[in-house]
């Protein structure tokens, strides 16, 4: 797809998207876990967006992905959309050291990171449990949350 591809598209409302914007599924224990680790380490680097909102899911059915099926986090920066290990590479690189060293993963095919990542998320709800509602941010947090 264009670059910013999602601004034309009348089904996705504006956003602001001047900085990387994670879209996550709220009720992943692994996921909501993932932007607490992030949110520690990031520098304020990214923002944060639950798959479940009106824009979030807008997101992800352009994308080509169901309602409801989030077994992918949407790392859109600079207009495009990176998913499945491409996405986790990206923000892991962007933390600084230590965690950048993970890039080392780009190494593999990305079919064989894929394979990985779809294992994890495909039991990531049965591995690490599910939350009743979205991770809401901390009042501190809220600017870092679309």
């Amino acid at each position: 797809m264009e670059p910013y591809s999602y601004r034309s598209d009348p089904n996705v409302p504006a956003f602001d998207d001047r900085a990387p914007v994670l879209v996550f599924d709220g009720h992943c224990a692994l996921c909501s876990g993932w932007v607490d680790f992030l949110l520690k380490r990031d520098g304020g680097t990214f923002r944060f967006l639950s798959a479940q909102s009106p824009l979030g899911e807008a997101l992800y059915a352009h994308y080509g992905y169901k309602s409801g099926d989030y077994d992918t986090n949407i790392l859109i920066e600079d207009g495009h959309a990176r998913v499945r290990s491409d996405g986790t590479l990206a923000m892991f690189e962007r933390l600084g050291w230590p965690w950048r060293a993970m890039g080392v993963f780009r190494l593999l095919p990305r079919r064989v990171r894929d394979w990985g990542y779809e294992r994890i998320a495909r039991n990531r709800l049965r591995w690490f449990g599910r939350r009743d509602t979205c991770r809401l941010p901390a009042p501190g947090e809220r600017t870092r949350f679309l």
